[in-house]
């Protein structure tokens, strides 16, 4: 699989090693954002933070299955995870989503994971660009990452009194733009 699929992407004018660099620098963006957002969740408490705890959660679980959703297209391109936890991090295409100096600051938890959202956007709308009319499969998979980051960005933004996006916190289901990926 991995060989047609490379040679497809190559003829279609992709550089599959920058393809590569960029899909596991955002799939480790993705682990590192599932890690640092179930640190931020456990800390939403009181009257503001409980408001954004199931948002927080939502994007939490969604950003796993990102994660898990690039990963087999980064084999199938003939790439790997790095073997080290710690090197993986540090490839992030984003910064970490650290806790802000006062963890109990609902406001500065939202900056933190609004900016998150956003770094995101900016990531996957790169590889869009890149792979659009060229790699479809790629494509696709970002497109659907994308939308749903493009939601998280819209549901942290409006807790900040930044303006309606139009967008509506999903009920009982996540994913549903990237699941098609994850059977």
């Amino acid at each position: 699989m991995a060989k047609v699929a490379i040679d497809v992407v190559k003829k279609a004018g992709v550089n599959v090693d920058e393809l590569l660099k960029l899909l596991i620098k955002n799939a480790s963006a993705e682990l590192t954002t599932y890690y640092y957002y179930t640190i931020l969740r456990a800390n939403l408490i009181g009257l503001e933070g409980e408001g954004v705890k199931e948002i927080a959660e939502t994007a939490r679980i969604e950003d796993r299955n990102h994660f898990e959703a690039l990963m087999p297209r980064i084999y199938e391109l003939g790439g790997r995870l790095p073997d080290d936890m710690k090197a993986f991090h540090d490839l992030s295409a984003c910064p970490p989503a650290n806790l802000p100096k006062d963890p109990h600051d609902a406001k500065a938890l939202l900056e933190v994971l609004v900016n998150a959202e956003r770094c995101a956007v900016y990531g996957y709308t790169q590889i869009c660009n890149l792979t659009a009319g060229k790699d479809h499969r790629t494509y696709d998979l970002v497109l659907a990452i994308l939308n749903e980051e493009i939601e998280h960005e819209s549901w942290f933004s409006e807790f900040l009194g930044e303006g309606p996006s139009g967008h509506f916190l999903r009920r009982g289901e996540t994913s549903p733009f990237v699941s098609k990926f994850l059977k």
